[in-house]
């Protein structure tokens, strides 16, 4: 094993690292250095940096949504945001017309705390396109918007609860639903 610092030049391609003991023998190649992978390749807490005091969207685990700058994460990932808002979406259908409707709401939370496992999925938002309403949805109250999510969240429940007793005549198991043997 060579001993290298960080003051030490990079090896050669194809070619053989410095202090090696023997050159390779005529009509034989060197052998393959191994190939490195771009930066870009790594999802660490590290590319946070890049996103360090920009506007982010987040999308949580539980099917939150939250808005707000990024100014502070660490090596877990966990993330500082600041003038955090949660959005919120629903979509209402009325049986008289077929067009739905979406509406979403915003509520403030100032300073917010994300534990980094419960981040889904994190993106930077175009400022440009900040104060445009989300294609097909309208600003609506925030606690009207939050009912009818809730609603709509009881009744999708409602529905899996029946499929999954229907599926259990059939002789099908739901998720999370086995006996635990010990």
């Amino acid at each position: 094993m060579e001993n290298l610092s960080i003051h030490d030049p990079p090896p050669q391609p194809g070619g053989m690292p410095l202090g090696s003991p023997m050159p390779p023998a005529l009509g034989s190649a060197a052998p393959p250095q191994p190939q490195q992978l771009p930066p870009q390749m790594f999802t660490t807490a590290a590319q946070l940096l890049d996103l360090t005091d920009k506007k982010l969207l987040l999308c949580l685990r539980d099917g939150r949504k939250l808005i707000g700058i990024l100014r502070s994460w660490d090596q877990f990932a966990n993330l500082v945001l600041q003038s955090t808002i949660e959005r919120v979406f629903a979509i209402t259908s009325d049986p008289s017309d077929p067009q739905t409707k979406g509406f979403y709401g915003d509520q403030n939370h100032g300073i917010f705390l994300v534990r980094g496992e419960n981040v889904l999925l994190l993106g930077e938002i175009d400022l440009d396109k900040d104060d445009d309403p989300p294609p097909g949805f309208e600003r609506a109250d925030f606690n009207m918007v939050d009912k009818l999510a809730k609603d709509q969240r009881a009744v999708e429940k409602a529905k899996e609860g029946a499929k999954l007793k229907k599926l259990a005549t059939l002789g099908f198991e739901g998720e999370h639903m086995g006996e635990i043997v010990l």
